[in-house]
């Protein structure tokens, strides 16, 4: 995509360890340069981003909002993993740096470690192995039940949630779920009833958790849920620490409400309270839950493909901080917001004025596309010229915002003569600016209108855009003027209404009109408006 487009020498730092594959598959990429560093502090990590294109991280280190306070060149945080709670997405975002993941990497992993919790859970497998390792033969006191034809709540039916739910009804479980952002339909395909949450936690014998860590979800499980839970419940933590509040869980286990729990991630790590490590009924490990041969190599080497593949060409997939994009849809949807910021960077320069408010329409075959990773672009390339410090996809819409540009956005059903045409219209504090434009091929935009008159011509390099009355001499004039301050003319596209008010002209040149030049032809009285315009 226009305007992200790597440097002679591109530097990727790798902050935590990461799989050997991934490290190199950047240091093969012709241009880049890799450089290891795990185990460093805020203050120095704040100190060596500014240097670096790209950042790798997993969940050990912590990328804050006083980290990215100046990124310097950073456009992109790769999370090898899928939770991004070690990464301050606000300041990312306004930052204008892309924060991506690998949201189906350790799936696998994680949900086959939650069936392994849910094991030991049901059958005491890890109390009994320590006390055998005494010198103790206990088999009296380990008697545990059967996970047949009990109930798993799974709270969160993600990726690993849904691996997890597949998994347990190979078990014969009877699986109900949570989760308000997926339908009963949706779920009842991989064989989860959806219920309430207060449903859930009174119904089941073995509750599991899959969420992110958020405001909202911040000890969803505390001493009021725990208290719904069925007498003897088994809870099971493979996902975030802050989402069970410790303190409770210790005191409903001492009191029997909860039979056991099973424990992988901690409010702090290594954990600070030893009573979740040590008590008698917690199952607990170190953050294993991506720690699989499998997971680490395959989250090592999609996060390194997708910070390569963003550094080379602009390409977005799994980011969090922007609309996601597959792999098939990214094909035929990064041309158009190729051409929306080069519509935007267009439109932008020609404009008289402030900027007061920019409508993007998309028509035709355009319009049958997300919406918003396009007007991103739009503005992406609107503001481009206009704000220093650099814009982005994903803080193009904030930067909009905070300038007071109302954004609005559409799809159109008007006839076109083209099969796809993207509409901008700028509005300014001195008049109205519209264009619009087309993609005769992936790699080939077009504008192809301007304030309703037809013209044709490439967004790309240096360009005049020329606004005249219809009538004969202009273009010659226009050609002696250029030709006498040095600039070549590499080709001229016109627009006419059909009547003497109206016309346009776009010149492309190969270097930058000098400004004398300009006064000179917009000296005359033929001439209504000239912009020198670089897309």
């Amino acid at each position: 995509m226009s305007g992200d487009k790597t440097a002679a020498t591109t530097r990727v730092l790798i902050a935590d360890a990461v799989s050997d594959k991934g490290i190199d598959l950047l240091h093969d990429t012709p241009g880049f340069e890799v450089t290891v560093k795990t185990g460093m502090s805020a203050d120095e990590l704040r100190e060596t981003i500014p240097g670096f294109d790209g950042l790798v991280v997993r969940s050990a280190t912590k990328v804050t909002a006083d980290v990215l306070a100046s990124p310097g060149r950073l456009r992109v945080i790769g999370r090898a993993g899928t939770g991004v709670d070690n990464i301050d997405l606000d300041a990312a975002t306004r930052a204008g740096v892309v924060v991506m993941n690998t949201p189906g990497g350790n799936s696998v992993a994680a949900a086959e470690l939650t069936v392994a919790h849910l094991m030991a859970l049901a059958r005491n497998l890890v109390q009994a192995n320590a006390e055998l390792r005494a010198g103790k033969w206990e088999r009296k006191k380990y008697v545990g039940v059967e996970l047949d034809g009990k109930t798993l709540g799974v709270v969160g039916l993600g990726r690993i949630g849904r691996e997890v739910a597949r998994r347990a009804k190979g078990l014969r479980m009877e699986v109900l779920g949570f989760d308000p952002y997926v339908s009963s339909e949706v779920a009842a395909g991989f064989g989860v009833k959806v219920v309430e949450l207060e449903e859930l936690l009174a119904e089941s014998d073995f509750v599991s958790l899959h969420l992110p860590l958020t405001d909202d979800t911040h000890h969803l499980i505390d001493a009021a849920a725990i208290a719904t839970m069925r007498p003897g419940a088994r809870l099971i933590n493979c996902a975030r620490g802050g989402l069970v509040d410790e303190s409770a869980l210790i005191d409903a286990l001492e009191s029997g409400q909860l039979g056991g729990a099973a424990l992988d991630v901690f409010e702090t790590e290594p954990p600070s309270d030893r009573r979740v490590v040590d008590h008698a009924r917690i199952v607990a490990t170190p953050h294993l839950g991506a720690s699989t041969r499998e997971a680490q190599e395959r989250v090592g080497t999609e996060i390194a493909a997708k910070i390569r593949d963003y550094l080379q060409s602009g390409t977005i997939l799994d980011a969090v901080n922007f609309p996601s994009i597959d792999r098939e849809a990214s094909a035929t949807l990064e041309p158009i917001m190729d051409l929306a910021v080069r519509l935007g960077s267009f439109i932008g320069q020609i404009a008289p004025g402030g900027y007061k408010r920019l409508e993007v329409r998309t028509l035709g075959n355009m319009a049958e596309h997300d919406m918003r990773p396009i007007v991103m672009a739009a503005v992406k390339g609107l503001l481009d010229h206009a704000v220093a410090g650099g814009v982005s996809y994903v803080n193009a819409l904030l930067l909009a915002k905070d300038r007071g540009i109302t954004i609005d956005e559409g799809r159109s059903s008007e006839a076109s003569p083209y099969s796809g045409l993207l509409r901008l219209t700028l509005e300014t504090d001195q008049g109205t600016t519209r264009v619009a434009g087309t993609l005769l091929a992936p790699e080939q935009p077009r504008v192809v209108e301007i304030d309703g008159m037809p013209i044709e011509s490439r967004p790309e390099g240096h360009m005049l855009m020329i606004r005249n009355r219809d009538v004969p001499g202009v273009v010659g004039k226009i050609g002696t003027i250029l030709g006498r301050a040095g600039v070549n003319i590499a080709g001229i596209h016109l627009g006419r209404t059909g009547d003497e008010e109206g016309a346009v002209s776009i010149v492309d040149v190969d270097h930058p009109v000098p400004p004398e030049a300009i006064a000179e032809i917009e000296s005359f009285e033929e001439i209504t408006r000239v912009r020198s315009v670089l897309v």
